[in-house]
């Protein structure tokens, strides 16, 4: 079989890292969601609310678990 070598390029680094796009997407998504329910509970505490510790630890928890999975996802260089 004889496929162009750009699509075979493709193809081979899609096999290799399937689903990274969607991956992506989904990381800074999820990231995003962190940061703002940590933000509301930043907001909530400073006008006086009570917020569980448990609750906040949870969400920094999160938004740091997200934030390392969009570091270690990102593309490599090939120096």
């Amino acid at each position: 079989m004889n496929l162009d070598p750009k699509l075979r390029e493709k193809l081979l680094n899609e096999s290799k890292n399937p689903f990274k796009g969607l991956r992506r997407v989904i990381w800074f998504a999820l990231t995003a969601s962190a940061g703002m329910g940590l933000l509301i509970m930043v907001i909530r505490s400073l006008s006086g609310e009570n917020i569980l510790f448990n609750d906040i630890s949870i969400q920094v928890i999160a938004f740091l678990v997200f934030c390392t999975l969009i570091i270690l996802d990102r593309p490599r260089s090939s120096n």
